[in-house]
């Protein structure tokens, strides 16, 4: 009897050792994961969406640590010296969708690259300027031609309006 409580307490270990390895290669702070939009953890989430703005987005995961709800989000590649401002600002949109949502303020996001998380401080100042540019983004909705916002050779390569766009830059 003593060697299969044993076995099973060892058994205990390496699925709770198991666990943490997975969380941490995810990128994931501690607290409880309340939601996913990768198929790895289980069911995917349905969207986050703030009807004012015509706003959604789906964040890689929300973990609620402390009373406080944390978005992540998960990058492929290696970590730059900063993180982009598309990065803070898609993350800046997912605090806003989860303090819509849930309707507590999440001081933070999470960036998780390959080698690196950067916190993104969801300050009034942050938030200001997502409004901002969203308003922008929606009046450039409306206009015939909205030009190029890049140098990068890179993203004009992957864009999927690449064939139809006479700003491409290859």
């Amino acid at each position: 009897m003593l060697y299969i409580v044993l076995a099973l307490f060892l058994l205990a270990l390496v699925f709770f050792w198991q666990s943490n390895r997975q969380r941490k290669a995810a990128g994931l702070p501690g607290g409880r994961l309340i939601y996913t939009d990768t198929r790895g953890w289980g069911k995917l989430e349905k969207p986050l969406f703030y009807a004012a703005l015509e706003l959604t987005g789906k964040p890689d995961y929300l973990i609620e640590k402390n009373g406080q709800i944390i978005p992540v989000e998960v990058k492929s590649g290696r970590a730059p010296d900063a993180p982009y401002d598309s990065h803070i600002y898609q993350v800046a949109a997912y605090c806003l969708l989860v303090e819509k949502t849930y309707k507590k303020r999440p001081p933070y996001g999470l960036i998780h690259y390959q080698n690196r998380d950067f916190a993104v401080d969801y300050t009034r100042e942050l938030e200001e300027s997502l409004l901002d540019l969203l308003a922008d983004m929606k009046r450039d909705e409306h206009k015939n031609e909205v030009p190029r916002s890049h140098e990068q050779a890179a993203r004009c390569m992957k864009c999927g309006f690449r064939k139809v766009c006479d700003q491409r830059l290859m």
